[in-house]
């Protein structure tokens, strides 16, 4: 769930974004209320960003993580925050109802965001991260990995009443090596398909922790810390999702403000290096309670999302 040069008036903001963010999550501030970048400080790579349409299923309600396949074109993912079951929405850029599934071998404890890897044989996973902790009561977090479900002109007919169902998810499971934090920011890079989780932080950096294989131990994954992100906003570790680009050389990051870029350096051979980079602020539209966005399978647009009934959805186009 997560600005730049932060003028006086958001000053008087950085108080409710706080404490709204010590509960389940923060209510429905307005994005005037919650903006703190000035005008002409964001990212000149993206153009302005564009509404392409809003969510035409009803039962996407809280749109917490956004994904977009790189299997089948024009195809994005979501699901929905706690308190829902284990579905999966597809859709796409004008918010069209794609396929409603339910996860096998899945439960929704709290699931914050969605990631992808193209397989070298062509097969694409979905990763799913139930990893939001937000009153610090589990001690061992889970990551779900299922093959990513065919879309079909049945498939738009369904819905969590009537849902699909996908193959049977594989699930891991990891702990922190320094005490329980909240997370919601869940990333796969597509070429290595190492994961990591950046936490959700009221008070300093975001953690970037990457998860291995514990050998002997099947479906456990150690938690490293190999950085922190500080992103130019109040909270400056508030972050609500994040993603890879397809070419692995650029991460997004989001909080309730605005979207954040970092690159690696073309120097950087070690994509853990890129957690060292400058972050840049992105204009990602209005969002009431931003907490969702993505890469476009090309990686020349950001696509993003918010919570809410038929909720807008933004594509920003990178001018390079």
């Amino acid at each position: 769930m997560s600005m730049k040069n932060i003028n006086k008036f958001s000053v008087f903001v950085i108080i409710p974004v706080f404490l709204c963010s010590l509960i389940a999550g923060c209510s429905h501030l307005s994005m005037s209320q919650k903006r703190g970048t000035p005008p002409g400080k964001f990212s000149s790579d993206y153009l302005p960003p564009e509404r392409t349409g809003s969510f035409e299923s009803n039962d996407v309600r809280e749109s917490s993580g956004l994904v977009v396949s790189r299997c089948q074109p024009g195809v994005m993912w979501t699901h929905n925050d706690s308190g829902d079951d284990a579905f999966i929405f597809a859709f796409n850029e004008t918010g069209r109802h794609l396929g409603t599934w339910s996860v096998t071998n899945a439960a929704n404890m709290d699931w914050e965001d969605i990631a992808t890897k193209r397989e070298a044989d062509g097969t694409c996973y979905l990763y799913i991260g139930d990893i939001g902790n937000n009153k610090a009561e589990k001690g061992e977090l889970s990551v779900y990995r299922v093959r990513e479900p065919e879309l079909s002109p049945e498939s738009q007919s369904t819905s969590r009443k009537q849902p699909a169902r996908t193959a049977a998810a594989e699930i891991v499971t990891f702990s922190y090596p320094d005490g329980r934090h909240d997370a919601e920011s869940l990333l796969v890079h597509p070429n290595t398909g190492d994961i990591y989780v950046l936490t959700k932080e009221v008070s300093g950096a975001a953690g970037v922790y990457k998860l291995t294989p514990v050998q002997g131990q099947a479906g456990k994954m150690a938690a490293t810390r190999v950085g922190s992100v500080s992103v130019p906003a109040v909270p400056n570790g508030l972050l609500t999702g994040a993603d890879i680009s397809p070419d692995g050389k650029r991460v997004l990051l989001v909080d309730y403000f605005a979207g954040y870029e970092m690159v690696l350096e073309a120097r950087d051979a070690n994509f853990d290096d890129i957690w060292t980079q400058a972050v840049t602020p992105i204009d990602i539209g209005e969002r009431k309670n931003g907490e969702a966005a993505a890469y476009s399978a090309d990686g020349a647009a950001l696509f993003s999302t918010s919570e809410g009934k038929n909720a807008p959805i933004y594509r920003i186009r990178r001018k390079n």
